[in-house]
């Protein structure tokens, strides 16, 4: 498929994806997530001249069920000049509610910050890209450990509904615990 028509097909299909606020909700893996990722760095490619995107998250790890958001990550040195240029130029909102705490990241979402279909987490750290990229990879390779960690996301959907930050607070050890396994430090996940 020509470039033109997987960008073209990739933004009709944006419709069956994404979060909106309210209760968090796990789906079933669907196959075009990896099609959503590969237009989206496309679209993204002119404004990070240089910079690797990076799909992370349980959709880019097949099979997995997950948020039907795109997760993706990329190492940047300044943060600030490029979150400038993906809100002005790609449409990208940067939520003050889920940056305030943030140290050496930022956070944003694609269309609003209301209905998601894209994350972007911008990093200057190295450690915090290698961390992302080594859990997602474990998850790959190991099932056991890809079916634990859906088990889970269900479970903590169900008691955290609306609460994203309690959520994500909430599968830390998760991923911490997996992380040192792999090799990783155990220092928090954000």
């Amino acid at each position: 498929m020509r470039r033109q028509d997987r960008r073209s097909a990739a933004a009709h299909e944006r419709a069956r994806i994404g979060a909106r606020d309210g209760p968090i909700e796990i789906v079933e893996y669907d196959p075009s997530w990896p099609a959503f990722y590969i237009a989206e760095c496309e679209r993204l490619a002119p404004l990070l001249p240089g910079v690797r995107i990076h799909h992370i998250g349980s959709s880019a790890v097949p099979g997995l069920a997950g948020k039907a958001v795109i997760d993706m990550i990329a190492l940047v040195d300044d943060l600030n000049a490029n979150v400038a240029a993906l809100r002005q130029r790609a449409g990208y909102q940067l939520p003050t509610r889920f940056n305030v705490n943030l140290v050496h990241r930022r956070f944003l979402c694609y269309p609003t910050a209301t209905h998601r279909t894209h994350h972007l987490h911008l990093v200057d750290e190295r450690e915090d890209i290698d961390r992302c990229l080594r859990f997602r990879d474990s998850l790959r390779a190991n099932r056991k450990l890809a079916a634990d960690y859906v088990a889970l996301k269900r479970a903590l959907a169900g008691r955290f509904g609306a609460d994203r930050e309690g959520y994500t607070k909430a599968k830390s050890k998760f991923i911490n615990d997996a992380d040192a396994q792999a090799g990783g430090s155990a220092e928090p996940a954000s």
